[in-house]
């Protein structure tokens, strides 16, 4: 009688245990050293370019993994860095193309209710091929539009660590 409750409890496991596999996603997110690699980036093209800005870096789920901030920036560029990379991150999509479709499209105007969104240029997802794997966001240049040329500066310059 014994064998045979041992031998149901392990032949159970065996029949469950890829039933369990399935339910568990594997994901892939930026490393915090590129984080900090890729914010630095950000903060360095837009002081080329004259611009005091503050740069955050977000893992896939728009966590902070690091912010860099430039010693001349403006205490408010901090959040707004952090918001702008949450809100690409969450969406996937730069910041810029939902700003676009809320000026054009009333129905997307709720977007930016959504709790710690900033729809506002600057925000790039950081994608490894389709994957979205992470997020930078930039705030304090003179527009959105040079916030996110930064942004994408920065990928670019780091690209070949992606992938």
């Amino acid at each position: 009688m014994m064998k045979s409750v041992l031998l149901s409890i392990v032949l159970g496991t065996v029949v469950a245990a890829p039933a369990v596999a399935e339910d568990i996603a594997k994901q892939t997110s930026l490393g915090s050293v590129f984080a900090v690699d890729l914010a630095q980036a950000a903060v360095s093209a837009c002081a080329a370019d004259g611009y005091n800005v503050a740069a955050a870096v977000t893992d896939r789920a728009g966590i902070v993994l690091a912010l860099v901030r430039a010693e001349g920036a403006g205490a408010h560029t901090a959040n707004a860095a952090t918001a702008k990379a949450y809100t690409s991150a969450s969406s996937r999509n730069p910041t810029s193309g939902m700003a676009e479709t809320v000026q054009k499209n009333g129905a997307a105007a709720g977007l930016a209710d959504i709790p710690g969104f900033l729809v506002l240029a600057g925000g790039v997802p950081v994608k490894v091929g389709k994957d979205t794997v992470g997020a930078i966001g930039v705030g304090g240049a003179p527009g959105g539009n040079l916030d996110e040329a930064c942004a994408v500066k920065a990928i670019e310059k780091l690209a070949d660590r992606l992938k």
